[in-house]
């Protein structure tokens, strides 16, 4: 496990006990980049305009999902953080949970408010 592997399992295991439990089955994945072929999905001019990503169906939906889909999981992308990180001069742990909280918030079908509030806690 490197550095920032290692920050993002101190930071998942500070949230509240229900939050983690809700993910406790989700793999977090710390990658370069995203792949190509989510940057041509995604229509992202650049590999560093994405700092993480939720793929899956969040819990809010997987009720109404016909077919099951792709698994779930929580991408952390290590290169555009890093450098998120350094043109901003934010700490980086602060970085690294924020993605994470706003990620496992996509899996739990939250709003932008929810995830402030997880955040400010």
């Amino acid at each position: 496990m490197d550095a920032l592997e290692a920050m993002a399992v101190e930071a998942l295991e500070s949230l509240p006990a229900p939050f983690r439990e809700a993910v406790k089955d989700v793999p977090m994945v710390v990658a370069e980049f995203p792949d190509d072929i989510l940057m041509e999905d995604l229509d992202l001019e650049s590999p560093f305009d994405l700092l993480g990503l939720y793929q899956g169906v969040s819990l809010r939906d997987k009720a109404n999902a016909d077919l099951p889909g792709e698994p779930d999981m929580v991408f952390l992308y290590r290169r555009p953080i890093l450098d998120y990180w350094c043109e901003t001069g934010e700490d980086l742990y602060h970085i690294v949970r924020h993605v994470l909280i706003h990620e496992i918030g996509h899996h739990l079908g939250l709003s932008d408010e929810d995830m402030d509030a997880i955040e400010a806690a």
